[in-house]
């Protein structure tokens, strides 16, 4: 035996996939692959396939007509078998030597950048309606560096052992939690949904994993990834089941050890809730970890670029239809530099094109589902009536083929107006224009408007306006952009997560996530005990 290291992560590579590119011949025969075959996915437990009643049809966002498979809703039954399936294998995950789970990740992560790469871009690109550049750096890069840099964080974790007196040994034993972890991932990024599962097993844990049900279809791949991985049965067993029966069935049960979260602040705060008043029953007190979704902002003074803010608003309002927890989805923009800030904005989003992800010239792609649809047309159509705002580019939307929604910019001169407050979730982009001789005031306005605090961004040139902004949105964003957009943190270099209303801010893609899924137990053994109870003060 040795006191192995694990090898230092780098982030992966993106590939750009440009036309005649070997990379891109790939990637449309995988597209082509799954656009041919439908895919029955059943739950799995203690590593079997589980199917209950009717199956629910899966179909891509951006083409209702383009079905992609089926999978089934678990219950009670379900539910319990996986919790009884985490409980027991549990029993030989937790004494598995570190190194045997880390080889186990570091190779998911080889067959998710090499043999799987092609086939989980195409079926990220088809089941969330991300076009390639957003599968590539979700699906492959940042779900790779998540298993990577997790195991990394591990070995340093283990590493960190206290100091010792003389005939004494301390040491510190990392103890996965007493129970099961729950794990509840959203529709919008394939890397949480690997990540919140996984993290929590790296470091012993068994897990209990629900994805959301519009995307299971890519949950699936990630299984069959686990599964070649080597990862033993009941480790990580998925189970698609209804809201109400997860709240009875897992959030009770008196083995739940941790939740890891994204997703609603509403949903979070139910779950807190229900954890809370079922204090007294745990085996012990639950870890929660949760990161909820922001109101993010990008703050504009009047020294700032003028291209580089309207390059900044156009990717990171839009990217993905502007279905990221840390999209732009407000913004603060002086008077002065208003009228060429539009100008820029609207020339680029006259030429964003919007459609199939088949089609690679497409920027812009469908939103998720039906719930989203409706949600996200009910605000525009909201500032459409308001008498304070004003659409000055985008605000249509058609579902007849699929999910399409406009890239929508509103204007407001209301700091208070509803769009600038509540998260959407989706293509639409406030703007509050702001006397230039108010910076200060406006940022405070900026800090106190929103009850989240994910991410935000400040441009400016001038040194003196960064640092003020700096100090006045300190609280304001728990991942800080300055002269860049509010979205892209990258594993290893900018831990993602927010605090307030936004969650546990535990930072995932860190050391400080990974610690969370332990109990450390200190060891101290003495060589040489005494042997009279004598003290020399008493002589």
């Amino acid at each position: 035996m040795g006191n192995y290291k694990v090898p230092v992560p780098v982030n992966e590579p993106v590939y750009a996939y440009a036309p005649g590119s070997p990379e891109r011949k790939k990637l449309t025969e995988a597209l082509n692959q799954l656009k041919n075959e439908t895919h029955d996915i059943p739950m799995i437990i203690g590593g079997k396939e589980v199917r209950t009643g009717d199956p629910i049809k899966i179909t891509a966002p951006h083409d209702h007509a383009l079905v992609l498979g089926q999978y089934y809703q678990g219950g009670k039954n379900e539910i319990e078998a996986a919790i009884a399936a985490a409980m027991e294998a549990k029993k030989t995950w937790a004494e598995f030597p570190w190194q045997e789970r880390a080889a186990i990740f570091l190779k998911a992560a080889e067959l998710l950048t090499g043999p799987y790469r092609y086939l989980i871009n195409a079926a990220t690109m088809l089941g969330h309606s991300k076009n390639v550049f957003q599968a590539e750096i979700d699906a492959v890069c940042e779900l790779a560096d998540f298993f990577r840099f997790n195991v990394y964080y591990t070995e340093q974790i283990y590493n960190m052992q206290p100091g010792n007196a003389p005939t004494i040994w301390d040491r510190v034993d990392y103890r996965p939690l007493e129970g099961f972890v729950f794990a509840v991932t959203p529709f919008n990024f394939v890397s949480i949904a690997g990540n919140l599962p996984s993290a929590p097993a790296i470091m012993g844990n068994t897990c209990l994993w629900k994805p959301a049900s519009s995307v299971t279809y890519t949950a699936h791949f990630l299984m069959k990834i686990f599964k070649e991985a080597g990862l033993p049965d009941g480790v990580i067993n998925m189970v698609t089941a209804r809201g109400a029966d997860v709240g009875e069935y897992v959030l009770k049960n008196k083995h739940l050890a941790g939740i890891h979260f994204t997703g609603s602040t509403g949903v979070f705060q139910t779950m807190w809730k229900t954890v809370g008043g079922n204090i007294a029953n745990y085996k012990s007190y639950p870890r929660i970890v949760g990161e909820t979704g922001g109101k993010d902002f990008v703050f504009v003074h009047n020294s700032a670029n003028i291209d580089e803010v309207a390059t900044a608003l156009t990717r990171g309002a839009f990217e993905y239809q502007g279905q990221k927890c840390s999209a732009a989805s407000r913004t603060y923009i002086p008077k002065s530099l208003w009228p060429k800030i539009k100008e820029r904005l609207l020339a680029d989003l006259k030429e964003i094109k919007m459609g199939d992800v088949l089609d690679f010239g497409n920027f812009f792609n469908a939103v998720i589902d039906r719930s989203a649809y409706s949600t996200i047309v009910e605000y525009i159509k909201f500032a459409k009536d308001a008498s304070d705002a004003e659409i000055i580019h985008g605000g249509n939307f058609d579902d007849a083929k699929g999910f399409f929604i406009e890239p929508t910019v509103v204007v407001t001169t209301n700091p208070h107006f509803r769009l600038l407050e509540e998260e959407i979730f989706g293509p639409v982009l406030t703007v509050y224009v702001y006397d230039d001789d108010k910076y200060e005031e406006t940022l405070e306005l900026c800090d106190r408007t929103s009850p989240y605090a994910l991410t935000g961004a400040v441009f400016a040139i001038d040194r003196t306006a960064v640092q003020k902004a700096d100090r006045n949105l300190r609280n304001a964003a728990g991942n800080f952009y300055i002269n860049d957009k509010p979205t892209g943190a990258v594993v290893g270099q900018q831990p993602f997560g927010g605090g307030r209303a936004s969650g546990t801010n535990d930072k995932a893609g860190s050391l400080l996530n990974m610690i969370r899924w332990t109990s450390p137990r200190t060891i101290k053994e003495t060589f040489t005990p005494p042997k009279n109870y004598k003290y020399p003060f008493m002589g």
